[in-house]
């Protein structure tokens, strides 16, 4: 039986919702490129909201980004369309895409309104592991059709600043107490980066949050997303809480050092880069200095 993209025409479009979440984005990427490698002639675009078009905008995979919009959609009028979101809001968009091909996971809700539902990445990649982000984003499109294989890294495109002083770029925010590292730990981080490493610290944070505390470094508070992409993809180090940023630099292969709280680091440790990562089991708060400098000497070391 042909697969979903054996059935393709040449030059079909295909609409692939991914609404949002920074991490959730940049590990979309590896799945953009099995697709576009299986099949060049595709048109690919992304339904995405506005905040988070910058991730994908430079990728050479992508001809178009899309709004979420029902009506937009339909305008485009593709063949193929993908949610890999989930929920309400991307499982309408799917619906009235007038797409020939409705397909997304068997365990979203309302699946029985998609045509073609993929399973576990577990059933189509034969393990019986926990999977990472990457790969369960990734076998969908081994579902559809492209040769299954190993799943590339995550990648996102900028214009690099010009050269200066080097840095590091230090994200001390999360989503939840339980995954952030407290102030006075990374602040003793930053000392010893630019008293020991040479590197400038740089502490970044999303629009709302508070970085007082690190007002004796540079901080780069609520800046466009693009504007932040540039900064990571120009640093020398990244160290930061289990979070977008962390994806980022792990996209543009930047060494990077994450902190991970009570998230499942199996599901999102950083994909194909040159990592250190530490596990906080006795919670966040607990984690000693001491254990963060010892993995970025393991880090320096390792370059």
């Amino acid at each position: 039986m042909a697969t979903v993209l054996e059935q393709l025409p040449i030059g079909a479009r295909v609409a692939v919702i991914r609404l949002r979440s920074m991490g959730d984005c940049v590990l979309t990427t590896p799945a953009l490129e099995i697709l576009k490698r299986s099949r060049p002639d595709l048109n690919i675009a992304v339904v995405v909201e506005e905040r988070f078009k910058p991730i994908f905008e430079g990728n050479p995979e992508i001809s178009d980004l899309l709004e979420p919009s029902v009506a937009g959609l339909a305008r485009w009028r593709p063949a193929l369309c993908l949610n890999l979101h989930g929920g309400t809001r991307s499982m309408a968009l799917t619906v009235g895409s007038g797409a020939k091909f409705r397909a997304g996971f068997a365990h979203h809700r309302y699946a029985s309104l998609y045509n073609v539902r993929i399973p576990t990445a577990q059933e189509i990649l034969g393990v019986s592991r926990k999977v990472h982000t990457a790969e369960h984003l990734a076998s969908a499109m081994f579902y559809l059709g492209a040769r299954q294989g190993e799943v590339p890294r995550a990648k996102l495109f900028a214009e690099r600043r010009p050269d200066g002083a080097p840095y590091a770029v230090l994200h001390p925010m999360a989503s939840a107490a339980s995954k952030t590292w407290p102030a006075e730990n990374f602040l003793a981080l930053a000392a010893r980066l630019r008293e020991s490493w040479g590197l400038e610290p740089v502490f970044i944070a999303g629009p709302g949050e508070d970085l007082s505390p690190f007002a004796s470094y540079r901080t780069v508070a609520g800046a466009p997303l693009a504007e932040i992409k540039s900064l990571i993809a120009g640093a020398s180090l990244f160290v930061g809480n289990d979070s977008g940023p962390a994806h980022m630099a792990a996209a543009f292969q930047i060494p990077l050092l994450v902190i991970f709280g009570d998230s499942d680091h199996e599901v999102w440790y950083p994909w194909r880069a040159r990592s250190e990562m530490l596990v906080a089991r006795e919670g966040i708060a607990a984690l000693p200095v001491a254990e963060v400098l010892a993995a970025l000497e393991r880090l320096r070391v390792a370059q």
